[in-house]
């Protein structure tokens, strides 16, 4: 594992591991013991992964587990914008080493990154507050060598179209994109404060998995069902319903045609 010139010169470094818990829990506990953020981890395999809801994860040798720690990175009221920024970077990461981009490789809000309709990574997106500091914790799960199997939809791993592929290269691939695309978003904000978010929700939405159609998302309140309609202007998913267009914060999306079981527990390799 390493970390390119480019990236280093950025402010960026990384640990190494052969085996932890979990990469997410690791950079937590580096911001408690003073960590000024930027920091890589990675390891080789997870003991106690998880997802987004608390969700156990198995996390065998072969896929990428990598978490990233952010100190002040922003306001703490735009910090969900920085699952998009994460996103971004992951497609553009996967793509660059696959050589493979959108529509067969598409964003699926909130955290998912799918290749012809199957997911092939997630992230996680944590925030914490460390005395007064805001500290964003961003885990991704990218599977490499092997996909889990039981997901409500379809799983992939990278290896599956290109054999020769390893984490170390996917790595390298998505330190470099998110240090480029964090760079661009900050800037943003500065230039346009009044819409800091504008430049990465088109990008996004260029890259995004079923706009215009028909999806079922699960909710702690139930389940709805409408048509994709994009963004709002913070991120939240615009869905049109038979009552009119409702915002929607947080859920899991999916698309009928895919699904296979909603209610079905969830066990798997990458993040969720």
């Amino acid at each position: 594992m390493h970390l390119s010139r480019e990236t280093e010169n950025a402010g960026y470094r990384l640990i190494s591991l052969e085996a932890t818990g979990s990469t997410n829990d690791d950079v937590l506990e580096a911001t408690r013991r003073g960590d000024q953020g930027k920091l890589w981890i990675v390891a080789a395999e997870q003991l106690a992964g998880r997802g987004r809801h608390g969700r156990k994860w198995s996390s065998p040798p072969g896929n990428l587990y990598a978490s990233l720690l952010l100190m002040e990175p922003c306001a703490a009221a735009l910090a969900p914008q920085l699952g998009f920024v994460a996103g971004l970077a992951l497609h553009e990461a996967v793509e660059a080493v696959t050589g493979i981009g959108h529509p067969r490789l598409a964003l699926k809000w909130p955290n998912d990154l799918l290749l012809d309709g199957a997911k092939v990574s997630g992230l996680l997106l944590e925030g914490h507050r460390i005395g007064q500091a805001l500290a964003i914790v961003i885990g991704f799960g990218v599977n490499v060598a092997f996909a889990p199997e039981g997901t409500p939809y379809p799983a992939v791993a990278l290896q599956a179209l290109k054999p020769s592929l390893n984490r170390e290269d996917v790595f390298a691939a998505l330190a470099d994109a998110f240090a480029r695309t964090l760079s661009a978003w900050q800037g943003a904000a500065r230039l346009s404060p009044s819409d800091p978010f504008g430049p990465i929700r088109r990008l996004w939405l260029e890259r995004a998995a079923g706009i215009g159609q028909e999806v079922r998302l699960r909710l702690p309140s139930g389940t709805k069902e409408g048509l994709f309609e994009g963004l709002d202007s913070g991120g939240r998913l615009r869905l049109r319903t038979a009552s009119g267009t409702e915002l929607i914060d947080a859920g899991d999306l999916y698309f009928p045609h895919l699904q296979r079981d909603i209610h079905k527990p969830v066990t798997g390799t990458t993040r969720s």
